[in-house]
């Protein structure tokens, strides 16, 4: 037996494992991020001459989703302003989509000391009265876009790409919606994981892909509507959650690659499953809530057999993550959760959708802050460490681990 050690929240929880356990690794980007580089990578992806770009923005991620921001912002601004640009230039905007606001303490702790020195826009996608609207895409999503980011000479968006469960990937695009979008619309395109005429999650709606991905496809018409020069800066992050690749760009071509390198480090070719899977969020900010935590449940649950077990470490201090999310659950059945969805998406209802099919397929535990409620309500088992020892004695001829399954696809 080898003593692994799982993150879990922002401690560490041992755990005995076989010595013939399979592990299901990532290939950890070790690249690192020199500053001239960056520098002359992301001057060249800016206008040439900025004199008459009089308002930037620049797009970053909350606490779920954070990229080295004490670190490279300064960077940023540093460059700017070599360039002339003035802080009274430049605005913050907070990609909170529907998460709920930060506290100026939690603020600080992210973006460092530049968020008393700059303006920062807090989001709120529920006040129609700051979005303008500009038209519909092709699949009927309503395109409101905030009216001060509409007044921008250069938009800056700045965040990491990552696997998205149904979005194909997050970072990038996503930054300015959902993550700055208007909350009807964010649901409305949501409402693409339903494939309403098989009456079950859209195939194509799944992490590391945009092929026949109708929701991925409809955030880039989205995208689309945004006619302001910009400048992203995609940041490849290794299992620490440490920045080790900054991509600066200025296309959509950009996107596509800093989506393939995430692939070449975080995607397996394996076709294996297994009777036991165990499996780490990867810590906080992975797990900070269910909704988070659920990302990485879903891609460890692809490594497992039919009707077969995954252990998932998910400390969840921040609790489910959305007030919407239980709700469906009361209806006690897939269809009818499904049906209400499809009538008027809302909510984390994807969410809910997706941990239905996963738990009529396998069997998940749970070690979590999560009480024993909760738990039984979502359809998993709230499990301890001398439980999971019984289930890898009973198992071990057949099981793998994941230390970090926020990362890993397949």
């Amino acid at each position: 037996m080898k003593k692994t050690k799982f993150k879990y929240g922002k401690a560490f929880c041992d755990i005995e494992l076989p010595d013939k356990t399979d592990s299901l690794s990532i290939r950890e980007p070790v690249s690192f991020i020199d500053k001239k580089k960056f520098a002359a990578d992301f001057s060249k992806a800016l206008p040439e001459d900025l004199s008459n770009c009089h308002a930037i923005s620049i797009v970053v991620a909350d606490k779920t989703r954070l990229c080295g921001y004490k670190t490279y912002l300064p960077w940023i601004l540093d460059i700017l302003h070599q360039k002339g640009i003035e802080n009274r230039q430049v605005t913050f905007f907070i990609a909170y989509g529907t998460h709920a606001r930060q506290s100026d303490e939690e603020c600080l702790n992210i973006y460092g000391n530049i968020y008393q020195k700059y303006r920062f826009v807090h989001h709120d996608s529920n006040n129609k009265s700051l979005f303008t609207y500009l038209g519909k895409t092709k699949r009927g999503t309503e395109v409101h876009i905030r009216k001060d980011l509409l007044k921008s000479d250069l938009i800056i968006t700045f965040g990491a790409v990552s696997h998205h469960y149904f979005a194909g990937y997050g970072g990038g695009r996503k930054l300015l919606f959902p993550g700055l979008g208007y909350k009807p619309d964010i649901y409305q395109n949501h409402g693409l994981f339903l494939d309403k005429n098989l009456k079950k999650l859209n195939v194509g709606c799944r992490p590391g892909n945009l092929e026949n991905n109708p929701l991925a496809q409809d955030l880039k018409q989205v995208d689309d509507f945004i006619k302001i020069q910009r400048v992203s800066i995609h940041g490849i992050l290794d299992s620490k959650g440490q920045a080790r690749q900054l991509i600066a760009g200025k296309t959509y071509n950009d996107f596509l690659t800093a989506g393939k390198t995430l692939d070449s480090f975080y995607k397996t070719r394996t076709d294996k499953q297994y009777e036991l899977v165990i499996a780490s969020c990867g810590g906080f900010p992975k797990d900070i809530n269910f909704i988070q935590a659920h990302k990485a449940i879903n891609n460890a649950a692809m490594f497992v057999k039919d009707r077969g077990r995954l252990v998932v470490l998910a400390e969840c201090t921040d609790g489910i993550g959305s007030d919407a999310f239980i709700e469906y659950f009361n209806y006690h059945s897939f269809n009818r959760a499904f049906s209400i969805l499809e009538k008027e998406y809302k909510g984390n209802g994807g969410t809910a959708l997706s941990m239905m099919t996963k738990t009529s397929r396998i069997n998940i535990f749970l070690k979590t802050d999560l009480n024993d409620k909760i738990c039984k309500i979502i359809g998993v088992k709230k499990i301890e460490g001398s439980m999971i020892q019984t289930l890898i004695k009973e198992f071990q001829h057949d099981m793998a681990c994941i230390e970090n399954a926020s990362l890993l696809i397949r």
